[in-house]
């Protein structure tokens, strides 16, 4: 049914509280914000405080959702779509304004707000806790014989480094808190039990590795439940891959380490065997890969290459594997004074 404005006496066919659309609109602020908006952002981290959490953000992003959460409308008018201008002030305020598309019982129309963003500084809850030196693990890092090779303990400090950073790009919460060299070995400050448990069982699987653990009860979570701190032991063996090992009264190169246990190539007919876990132990070290020497290769053959002793420089003949492709140097072991080449 049509009807008429009750303001201006036009005739209309649907009307908002009896007037027509240009009259309802008239000198009316379809929405509105607040005098000030305040954005908080993690002073040591960078990221914002938005929609209850933190998140890394481009500042113009965590801005624009700011102001977009605090707009209202009017009860009449549906919000459709938005525009935001920033114009700064300075480092820390934003005059931003809004610009929206309003529906109204179908009418399309525009309206537009404005509000300066105020940003504060603030701490996240990882930089609160990294800053506070929070721990819920430590990993242990040990060597054999109260040592640890430097060039191991690097490599696995990486790993676990590697591995942290991996987990921190889906669970912001996991951090290290700090590494610290102690007699034997390092220890690692781990934010997250989960983080300590799955370290060890990596390390204790790649390296055929002896771990433990040990729990030790802190107190009480807010809600009453029990807090704990746990040691996560990894002691590391003597062998590492590339090392030449005696087992079985033979010596062998280490090829390879795995839950399941090792693999060894023979340095006198280069066949592989499998080693098991339960079996690892009995491998003793004859050189570490870092102390191998290293020769100069004078001429190939198939299954044979002819190398210069880099002690005496004279020529000696080595036997390689039949499909082996030896560089211009290439890595042996002296053995009783006799030289055994190290496949690759």
């Amino acid at each position: 049914m049509n009807g008429f404005c009750v303001e201006c006496g036009k005739e209309i066919e649907h009307g908002v509280h009896g007037l027509c659309m240009e009259c309802f609109l008239k000198d009316r602020q379809l929405i509105s914000l607040p005098a000030h908006v305040d954005l908080t952002v993690c002073s040591n981290c960078g990221e914002f405080f938005t929609h209850g959490e933190w998140a890394v953000m481009r500042p113009e992003d965590a801005i624009s959702n700011a102001v977009r959460d605090e707009v209202t409308a009017i009860k009449e008018a549906r919000i459709t779509g938005a525009e935001v201008t920033l114009v700064p002030l300075d480092d820390f305020n934003y005059s931003v304004t809004l610009t929206c598309q309003v529906d109204i019982d179908g009418y399309q129309t525009g309206a537009a707000a404005t509000t300066v963003l105020r940003i504060k500084n603030g701490v996240c809850k990882r930089c609160s806790r990294k800053t506070g030196q929070y721990y819920e693990a430590i990993l242990q890092i040990r060597g054999r014989e109260k040592k640890l090779d430097p060039v191991l303990q690097d490599e696995v400090l990486a790993r676990v480094e590697n591995y942290v950073d991996g987990t921190a790009e889906r669970d912001r919460d996991a951090f290290i808190t700090k590494m610290e060299l102690v007699p034997g070995g390092v220890d690692v400050y781990l934010s997250q039990i989960s983080l300590g448990r799955a370290l060890v069982k990596m390390l204790g699987d790649d390296y055929c590795a002896q771990t433990d653990e040990a729990a030790k009860l802190v107190g009480q979570t807010a809600d009453g439940l029990d807090m704990y701190r746990v040691n996560y032991l990894v002691r590391l063996p003597e062998f590492h891959v590339g090392d030449v090992v005696f087992y079985q009264k033979h010596y062998y190169k280490l090829f390879r380490v795995n839950s399941a246990g090792g693999r060894l190539v023979s340095l006198k007919n280069f066949r592989e065997m499998p080693v098991r876990r339960a079996d690892m132990p009995e491998l003793r070290v004859y050189a570490k890969r870092a102390d191998l020497e290293e020769a100069n290769v004078i001429s190939r053959s198939p299954g044979e290459i002819q190398i210069m002793d880099p002690q005496d420089y004279s020529t000696v003949d080595l036997l390689v594997p039949p499909a082996a492709k030896p560089g211009d140097k290439v890595q042996v072991v002296r053995i009783d004074d006799v030289l055994y080449y190290v496949p690759e």
